[in-house]
């Protein structure tokens, strides 16, 4: 018997909506798709990573995995030079930033993130019973220096968790470890550095969770390890902030599936520095014939890219692509509205895209 009431769903699906690009049962199936709106690395895994999970497809499916994922902090702590105590996993590190929330924001207490953002940051705040206090990024998606925020009133030094995506999504945007320092430094609440792209950036911001006490980096084996059906996820940060989000986190919070894919990950790092090097190489050649085509592209740090399209609005690309079995992502956010969010796929991905782009500019 069903006793779900009917109007049920449609509560739900709003906050689904907020949450992925996409509700189960909505989408009409289209074969062969080109997929560049989910942010996924368009390269598998590394063979031994998927002989590391056949492997362990064995008579410990009936036992719990490693509460802590002990090896696995292990492992990360030797390629990050610090301490197991400094490292925290969970299912991805979307629920470490739901950790966060829970413990280090008293209900009513001030959540703060630069938008446009990831979309969760209002979520999280939301479910918590946290007010929100989203910032505007500069015009041009630039960080703001701590002077310009102070003048302006509108950034809360005393928040008690501020997000920051570094790069920045969904611009792409990559900001120096400087300036994020700078934002660092008079913050008197935790800030959680969210470089879930960092793999594809210039430089990155690991140091100052080992430096400052409130700050914490989030990390994910997800965009740049290829491991998004594993959802693995880490915090890097102070031993004191650790130990605070392992005393809320739900047991055994990570599959024994995703440690051995992440563990093996780690034990062939030289094949995903390649993929790296592939996206990267692949982002700017699509970036410049995107341009010589008319769009404006700003430069990118991510593995993805945020184009002003030419002659239609940027909703009407988005489904004149979904035509031509090519998948984008748009944001209807006033700031958002006029880009179009294109993940970086395989060679052959990117020039189906042009063909597409050069079919409908006909």
């Amino acid at each position: 018997m069903n006793t779900q009431s009917p109007g049920a769903s449609s509560l739900i699906r709003p906050l689904v909506r907020r949450l992925h690009p996409y509700v189960p049962g909505e989408q009409p199936k289209i074969r062969r798709l080109i997929k560049l709106n989910t942010n996924e690395n368009p390269y598998p895994p590394s063979p031994k990573v998927l002989a590391g999970v056949r492997s362990a497809v064995d008579a410990r499916l009936r036992l719990y995995p490693n509460p802590t994922a002990e090896a696995l902090r292990a492992k990360l702590a030797a390629l990050h030079n610090c301490r197991p105590e400094n490292i925290i996993v969970g299912n991805g590190s979307d629920e470490l930033l739901a950790l966060a929330t829970r413990a280090f924001v008293e209900p009513g207490g001030t959540v703060q993130y630069l938008t446009p953002s990831y979309s969760l940051y209002p979520v999280l705040a939301d479910i918590h019973g946290a007010r929100r206090r989203p910032v505007p990024l500069a015009e041009d998606f630039a960080l703001p220096s701590p002077a310009a925020l102070r003048k302006r009133g509108a950034w809360d030094f005393r928040a008690a968790l501020t997000f920051v995506t570094t790069p920045n999504a969904p611009s792409g945007r990559g900001y120096a470890t400087r300036e994020l320092q700078s934002l660092c430094r008079p913050q008197k609440g935790v800030v959680v550095l969210d470089e879930a792209y960092a793999d594809f950036a210039r430089e990155n911001a690991l140091a100052l969770a080992l430096k400052f006490p409130n700050v914490i980096v989030a990390r994910t084996f997800s965009k740049g390890y290829s491991l998004c059906f594993q959802r693995v996820g880490y915090f890097v940060g102070p031993a004191a902030l650790i130990d605070a989000l392992q005393k809320i986190r739900d047991s055994y919070n990570v599959n024994g599936l995703g440690q051995a894919a992440a563990l093996a990950t780690l034990g062939d790092l030289p094949y995903y520095r390649r993929n790296f090097k592939r996206v990267i190489a692949t982002r700017e050649r699509l970036s410049r014939q995107l341009r010589a085509l008319g769009f404006a592209v700003p430069p990118s740090q991510a593995n993805f890219i945020f184009v002003r399209p030419p002659k239609f609005p940027a909703h009407v690309w988005l489904e004149e692509l979904r035509h031509r079995r090519v998948l984008a992502r748009w944001f209807a956010d006033p700031a958002t509205r006029d880009f179009l969010r294109i993940t970086i796929g395989t060679d052959a991905e990117a020039a189906a895209l042009l063909r597409a782009v050069r079919n409908i500019l006909c």
